[in-house]
């Protein structure tokens, strides 16, 4: 199954028959009226249809009639207007939203639709060249002029046709400015909360793209990883976010930490419209060896999880109520035919000790080199020399240690670099790839985050989650799913394979999502007492 291509599993989840077994959608998201304004005082826990519709549900409405690209797109511009002021998840509004969705309303009634995500709004995040929008990475130093030019990844939405809806806050320069970051906080956007309990935290560094998808403000979003960034916010918003394989998404255009680790990857309220973005954004790229994304054929036992063998690192780190949250999934998941055994990735204590150094070093020549395409500072250094001149980017925390010791960094020419990266890639793939084989696995899995922890900028962030390093580091492909809640907040199971695995990962986590349905809609509820001691932090980078 691992030579499956996306497309292939696109098509099964698309018709259904990955989910078999799956309720119909509620009545409501026919009309999708729960996605108006709200009338002042009014609660907006619930978004309806929005929050639970499905990109092929959407456009089967289209095909239709009963829904227009411009009435959804209307819909979920009003939505942002209603709610976002509570959340701070979107910077900006694309001005010419309804322009493009009017021009896909055309398509559709002349039968010349582009693919599924015609039609569907998608939000970015802030470090996603978008042009005649700003791209800001969260600061100040980008803000004055926008790109040129689009990402790649974001002219390959638009040649599927998809909304351009807007931007979304992230941690300032990915969580890579500061030794004690606040996740969700930035220069131009402010502090993003997290829709379950407002004074959480929505973990970095897409938290602006798992806000706003936990509020249903868009129907997808664009979130980044070097490691932990989209599977971290995912699962503390409790939403779907998916890192691909490295190398399946173009990073052109998207401001860097590192080449060696950074990708763009789709997030979403379900495992079916991240894996149709993918799709999208991977531009017909396969998840394994040989084939194309044309290929035909369907995994055996659609939708069933018996059989499939999955290993459960636990990570009692986290808490004990986490790990409560895994011993009920991995009880549900056996429940429905899989077999869960308990594992250890060898090599964690290395890559932590590794990881951190060689980001160093690549992130000044990365961002040196990215810098070099925009306005504003020139180079790392005049990037260090604008924060210092800058108060306004010293309003929540004042550091820029990473900055400055990236800049004392060692190039990547130095051995002693290439020696760390070398080991580093080494080891990393023989963490996922000796456990997969020793326990015979079709993935790992692990908590991807604790309970939310009280957002605070005079502490930052200060624990390490370390469920993400071994895929992120190895350029392996993971996907964070709901698992549970620790009382209000959202706690996501986190899937790992191997290197080029992506529809077969997909494949399983859509079987894991449905056996799990742990989702719920987010009430808004401005404080909890228990759950997510405010000594949990996060150093999710990317």
């Amino acid at each position: 199954m691992g030579m499956r291509s996306v497309a292939t599993l696109i098509a099964a989840l698309a018709t259904g028959s990955l989910l078999a077994g799956a309720p119909n959608p509620p009545a409501e998201a026919a009309g999708l009226g729960a996605g108006r304004p709200l009338p002042a005082g009014a609660s907006p826990a619930s978004a309806g249809g929005l929050d639970t519709v499905t990109i092929p549900e959407l456009q089967a409405r289209m095909a239709e009639g009963s829904l227009t690209p411009s009435a959804l797109t209307r819909t979920y511009l009003e939505r942002i207007k209603a709610i976002d002021p509570t959340i701070h998840a979107v910077l900006r509004t694309d001005p010419t939203a309804l322009r493009q969705a009017a021009a896909s309303d055309a398509r559709h009634r002349h039968g010349a639709v582009r693919g599924p995500l015609d039609g569907i709004p998608v939000l970015l995040k802030d470090n996603v060249d978008t042009r005649g929008m700003p791209t800001t990475a969260g600061s100040r130093a980008l803000a004055g002029s926008p790109p040129h030019t689009d990402a790649a990844l974001v002219g390959r939405l638009r040649d599927a046709g998809a909304v351009i809806l807007g931007k979304t806050n992230l941690s300032e320069w990915a969580n890579f400015r500061a030794a004690k970051p606040t996740s969700g906080w930035s220069a131009v956007g402010g502090q993003t909360h997290n829709p379950y309990v407002l004074d959480r935290n929505p973990c970095g560094s897409s938290a602006g793209s798992a806000a706003a998808l936990a509020a249903s403000l868009s129907q997808v979003a664009i979130g980044t990883e070097t490691d932990g960034s989209i599977v971290c916010p995912a699962g503390m918003n409790g939403v779907t976010g998916y890192k691909p394989t490295l190398g399946l998404v173009s990073q052109a255009g998207v401001v860097p930490i590192s080449a060696e680790q950074d990708t763009a990857g789709p997030m979403a309220r379900n495992v079916t419209d991240a894996a149709l973005t993918l799709s999208v954004l991977s531009g017909g790229k396969t998840s394994g060896p040989g084939g194309t994304l044309g290929r035909p054929g369907g995994p055996p036992h659609p939708g069933s999880l018996r059989g499939k063998r999955i290993g459960l690192w636990r990570l009692p780190s986290l808490g004990p109520e986490v790990d409560a949250v895994m011993t009920g999934t991995a009880e549900k998941l056996r429940r429905a035919g899989a077999d869960v055994v308990e594992v250890t990735p060898p090599y964690q204590k290395r890559l932590a000790a590794l990881e951190f150094p060689a980001l160093l070093s690549e992130f000044h020549r990365d961002i040196d080199a990215y810098l070099a395409t925009r306005h504003g500072p020139r180079n790392l250094a005049g990037l260090i020399e604008f924060n210092r001149a800058t108060p306004a980017e010293r309003t929540c925390f004042a550091g820029q240690e990473l900055f400055e010791q990236a800049l004392a960094a060692p190039s990547t020419n130095d051995p002693k670099y290439l020696a760390m990266r070398a080991e580093l890639k080494d080891l990393s793939r023989r963490s996922v790839d000796e456990t997969l084989a020793a326990h015979q696995l079709d993935a790992i899995a692990s908590p991807a985050n604790p309970p939310a922890w009280t957002t605070d900028c005079a502490r930052g962030d200060n624990d390490v989650i370390p469920s993400s390093t071994p895929a992120a580091v190895a350029g392996y492909p993971s996907l964070s799913v709901p698992a549970g809640f620790v009382d209000e907040l959202p706690v996501g199971l986190l899937l790992m394979a191997g290197g080029h695995q992506d529809a077969k990962l997909l494949s399983l986590g859509a079987a894991v999502e449905h056996r799990l349905d742990a989702w719920r809609a987010p009430r808004y509820l401005p404080s909890v007492r228990s759950g997510g001691s405010s000594a949990n932090g996060s150093d999710s980078s990317g």
